[in-house]
């Protein structure tokens, strides 16, 4: 018999890794910066002992993983705190820019001695949300955006209301206790109305009380008077009918001329 040709192993061993290599590059992730194509690809061929040939003709069925890696990290986007969030502000640094009048307000909010402000600084397109104790800038708070500004303002808002609480309560106390003074005096004022009206009276019953009493008085004289008249002049008419009695008997009866 002939012997056919004898296949070589390092062959087919290149062969398998170009192979794989060529697969493993095709779908590689897009982070992964792959070679050029015309750049001479270089292998290491492993060393092949005799001890290690395969007995048979055919290659190897696994081989060793190719590994690969990324020639430069991936880039993570950092998120930058730019102007967007909140700083503090120096309170001179509010103060003056009151006083140069360039400061627009936005928004404001006032509870007794507490008030908030949102105020806006056109030339540098900044935010000052500020809190105030009666009139005097107290804390400040500065941002790039509207977005950071208003929830600073809201809380500014939130703490002058629950500052001024303890205020409120006070002045509606205050009210309550001079409104319950002003009805106790007009109660006693009234009061003491109703006691005079009632000495008044008292004084006034005991006056007329006399005064019945004396007309009671008066009318009984006068009463016993009108019945003494009275007796007298039926008296008197018995008289006079008597003495016309006695006059008109002296007449004497003259015939008459008829």
């Amino acid at each position: 018999m002939i012997a056919g040709p004898k296949k070589d192993p390092q062959g087919a061993i290149v062969k398998s890794l170009l192979s794989r290599r060529g697969s493993l590059l095709d779908n590689a992730p897009s982070f992964l910066v792959r070679q050029k194509a015309h750049s001479p690809v270089r292998f290491v061929v492993p060393e092949i002992h005799a001890e290690n040939e395969p007995e048979d003709d055919e290659a190897p069925a696994t081989h060793a993983s190719t590994r690969v890696t990324p020639l430069r990290p991936a880039a993570v986007p950092v998120q930058q705190s730019g102007k967007q969030g909140l700083q503090a502000a120096q309170l001179t640094e509010v103060d003056w820019l009151l006083q140069q009048g360039v400061l627009s307000t936005f928004r404001t909010f006032q509870s007794f001695g507490y008030s908030a402000s949102l105020l806006f600084y056109p030339r540098d397109l900044v935010y000052y949300a500020v809190l105030y104790h009666e009139g005097a800038i107290w804390r400040v708070l500065k941002a790039g955006d509207i977005d950071a500004a208003e929830p600073a303002f809201r809380h500014y808002v939130e703490q002058a209301m629950r500052l001024a609480d303890a205020e409120m309560r006070r002045a509606h106390l205050e009210a309550q206790n001079e409104q319950f003074s002003r009805l106790i005096a007009e109660s006693e004022a009234q009061i003491e109305r109703v006691r005079v009206d009632l000495n008044r009276g008292g004084d006034h019953d005991q006056e007329v009380a006399l005064k019945q009493q004396e007309v009671r008085k008066a009318l009984a004289q006068l009463e016993g008077r009108r019945a003494a008249a009275q007796a007298q002049l039926n008296k008197l008419r018995r008289q006079l009918h008597q003495l016309e009695s006695t006059v008109n008997e002296s007449v004497p009866h003259l015939p008459s001329l008829r």
